[in-house]
């Protein structure tokens, strides 16, 4: 039962298996199973060259030098933020290092080349976030310029080829490099150490990702704020280049909705595929008479098969990139005006649809009836595919649902707007209020839907060959939103190029450019349509905020099924090391279950508000500075200040890391004081419910933490989609920039802009890293020799939590 709660824990975070990463032995393949992994190796290496190919092809695209100009100071920006940030990183690797080198050589007396593997790996993981984080800047900030340019070509499938090109070339890459690392490990590695090499990589890989992804929300929302605020205060266009907000917006852009959506990606498809070798190698076998009996046979099955999948959704990503190409061009290569939402919905169903035939194709040839898992249950092949599936239709139906409270022909959208057009900023507020509301609802019912059809798909005979074949159920409906990971980042990545192109087309001044239309036709054989090229990239833009919006849902909601899956292993160790069943502590009726969901609750808000305080300093600093700095006058240069737009940029970057550490002290302090006070032992008592009834507390606070994050990310991701895209509406369906219409969807795109692109996305590495070190808190709390002092020290940790807390809104208030 020990090494079965490790699982359980494994399943959800494989850094969970810290306590016992020797327990991880990955079993030894057989010569055609590394013969059938080996050909993984060369579809990895195909889809790095693929995504390299996409690159050189986006670069190669000529541009008018003027825009070439402004990406290259973006990008000069972006790498500066960057390198700022991989300093941050290494602080953060120092504190974990101490941890890992305390836990595991100190308290586990683990050999120095066992700690030195680990932090090893972590080192991996931390480069591999970090280096997709940078090639993604890099290819967004190649192809916004070329997009601004070809805007003015008139021929909008081009619009909608470059920036797509360029997210396949970041999402391609991205898995590649991932499955080529666990490749290594499980191919390469010497079995006693594959284990521990699988935690390390994984603790990296999730330390980078969190710190990418808060610090990068924090940042682009100081900056498009401080931005924004300017068309309403001194009625300029969006991206006129006196504002020395713009610059800093356009490395926003990248730092928030590219460099924390890529880094993120890369952590959450890693920790789920080494997750679910951590339930493979510790559930997969048999119980008898009460005790686990491992079957390694089984085992390499089972990794193979989940390897093998993976593998196999590189191949259905490009194939169905390929098909969309090509029916695009069939369709719209002849058409003056284009839907670009519908494209990118075509790519994400083709490549849904594609990948659940070829998983039952796939399945049935390795688990089918004649092989070794199929002589014990012919009917696996269909169990298993049905259940990936679940996942996998769960990353087309989820961007649906999302376009119906985002796209900028949704209903809630078009509500925003005319509730907008009669109450001003106030309704427009009120109605997006709304139309989040509603989609945390819906968004619910189809996890739900989701989870339960794996669920009962997983009664069939999965349990013949596991223990609580429900919770490997659950991480496979995880593993299959995962599964369309190239075409889910690329759908993503097409927006921050998108908004960005806007930004390059006003900041280049390419129409005052002397005798620009003669030279363009001369030098690029075609007539510019300077008109036309705003309206595209206009309507191209409302297209890339939907898409953002739609990879958000899937990356929370695997979170929260790892979450569940972690909370159930914790349930295991109570039973495990204090001898009660869980459900004589477990239930409403003990008053520490109820404080700890409303302990969970109370540190979400706190989350949410301690993130957006952070960004609404940040943006009161910018805008003051912006006030004092910008130079309206007619006759001034209107070429963009880089002084003063560097000066925005630093405000934005102090700002993001004043804010982490704020944040991430606090919720380390919480999981480690909860967990301690979980560890609180009632003495002179018979009833061991009585005893030790506190250990429900933290198990409540995490089952808080799940739900409310949940329903809390979704909420505001949404809200802020439809407040960004009822904004659009009015700017290309309605033409009324300069309006007071435009004024209010700017105060409500103000609102949304930390909703959807601070607050929520982090949900996802909060609740990742809250259950991640309370798990390994709550092993220590109710150990026999740490329980007398437990308490004691987890009031320690409350009050250092409180003093953060204190800190995240009293030492970031706005002070005149």
């Amino acid at each position: 039962m020990k090494k079965l709660s490790l699982l359980l824990a494994g399943l959800s975070l494989p850094m969970l298996t810290w306590a016992s990463e020797a327990n991880l032995k990955i079993p030894t393949l057989s010569a055609d199973q590394n013969h059938l992994l080996i050909w993984g190796f060369v579809i990895c290496a195909l889809g790095l060259l693929f995504g390299l190919y996409q690159f050189l092809k986006v670069k190669a695209i000529r541009a008018h030098q003027s825009m070439l100009d402004v990406s290259n100071v973006i990008f000069a920006t972006c790498k500066t933020y960057l390198l700022q940030q991989g300093k941050f990183l290494i602080w953060l690797f120092l504190f974990i290092a101490a941890c890992v080198t305390f836990y595991f050589g100190f308290l586990e007396s683990n050999s120095a080349w066992g700690v030195l593997l680990i932090l090893g790996w972590t080192v991996l993981g931390i480069l591999g976030s970090y280096s997709v984080a940078w090639f993604g800047i890099r290819m967004n900030t190649l192809a916004n310029s070329r997009m601004a340019f070809a805007s003015l070509e008139r021929k909008p499938l081009k619009l909608l080829n470059i920036p797509l090109n360029a997210g396949m070339s970041i999402g391609v890459m991205l898995v590649s490099i991932e499955l080529i690392m666990m490749l290594i490990i499980l191919v390469l590695m010497p079995r006693d150490v594959a284990g521990a090499c699988f935690v390390g990589f994984a603790i990296g890989e999730s330390l980078g990702a969190a710190a990418l992804r808060i610090a990068g929300g924090i940042f682009t929302k100081i900056a498009d704020i401080g931005s924004d605020l300017m068309k309403v205060v001194f009625k300029i266009d969006e991206d006129d280049p006196r504002n020395p907000g713009v610059i800093a917006d356009c490395t926003g852009d990248n730092a928030g909705d590219s460099v924390g959506p890529t880094a993120d990606g890369f952590e959450t498809y890693g920790v789920t595929g080494v997750a679910l070798i951590s339930f493979i190698v510790l559930a997969v076998g048999t119980i008898t008479n009460n005790k686990f009996i491992a079957n390694p046979e089984w085992q390499a099955s089972f990794l193979t098969w989940i390897f093998v999948m993976r593998i196999l959704m590189i191949i259905t990503s490009v194939v169905a990139f390929w098909i969309n190409g090509a029916l695009s061009k069939k369709l719209y290569s002849n058409s003056d005006d284009l839907d670009f939402e519908r494209p990118l919905t075509n790519l994400v169903w083709i490549t849904s649809l594609l990948s659940i035939v070829v998983t039952f194709f796939a399945s049935y040839f390795m688990v089918g009836p004649d092989t070794l898992l199929g002589q014990v249950n012919p009917h696996l092949w269909i169990i298993l595919s049905v259940i990936i599936s679940c996942g996998t239709l769960g990353g087309a139906l989820i961007p649906e649902f999302t376009k119906l409270f985002t796209s900028p022909k949704s209903a809630h959208v078009q509500e925003v707007v005319g509730a907008s057009k009669e109450g001003g900023a106030s309704l427009n507020i009120l109605s997006g209020f709304v139309a989040g509301n509603f989609s945390a609802f819906w968004m619910g019912a189809v996890f739900v839907v989701l989870m339960l059809i794996a669920y009962l798909a997983s009664t069939f005979g999965l349990e013949q060959f596991m223990s609580y074949s429900s919770i490997f159920a659950f991480g496979l409906v995880a593993f299959g939103l995962l599964g369309m990971g190239p075409v889910t980042i690329a759908v993503d990545s097409y927006g921050p190029v998108t908004d960005n192109a806007q930004s390059v087309y006003e900041l280049s001044l390419i129409e005052d450019v002397p005798n620009v239309a003669a030279e363009i036709e001369k030098e690029f054989g075609f007539k510019p349509d300077f008109e036309k090229a705003k309206h595209y990239l206009e309507a191209n833009d409302g297209a890339g905020n939907t898409f953002k919006a739609t990879a958000k849902p899937v990356l929370i909601g695997t979170a929260v099924v790892g979450a569940t899956t972690m909370i159930f292993s914790i349930i295991l160790v109570i039973q495990n090391v204090l001898g009660v069943a869980p459900e004589t502590i477990l239930n409403v009726l003990n008053p520490w279950t109820i404080l700890g969901f409303l302990c969970g609750g109370a540190v979400i808000y706190w989350f949410t508000g301690a993130s957006m305080q952070a960004v609404t300093t940040g943006a009161y600093r910018a805008v003051e500075y912006i006030k004092r700095n910008i130079n309206l006058d007619p006759d001034a240069e209107k070429k963009a200040s880089m002084e003063k737009s560097k000066e925005v940029v630093k405000i934005c970057t102090q700002y993001a890391q004043h804010g982490m550490w704020n944040i991430f002290p606090a919720i380390f302090s919480f999981a480690l004081a909860f967990a301690f006070i979980s560890g609180t032992e009632v003495t002179g008592v018979v009833s061991p419910a009585v005893q030790f009834a506190a250990a429900s507390f933290f198990v409540s606070y995490l089952i808080a933490i799940a739900i409310f994050g949940l329903f809390q990310a979704i909420f505001m991701a949404n809200a802020g989609g439809c407040w960004d895209n009822s904004k659009k509406v009015v700017e290309v369906d309605l033409k009324m920039k300069g309006t007071e219409l435009h004024d209010a969807t700017i105060v409500g795109d103000t609102v949304g802009d930390p909703f959807k692109d601070t607050s929520s996305v982090a949900m996802n590495p909060i609740i990742k890293f809250t259950t991640l070190f309370g798990l390994l808190a709550m092993e220590i709390a109710i150990s026999a020799n740490f329980r007398p002092v437990a308490p004691y020290i987890g009031g320690a940790f409350l009050i250092i939590a409180f003093y953060f807390v204190w800190r995240s809104f009293y030492k970031m208030k706005i002070k005149k």
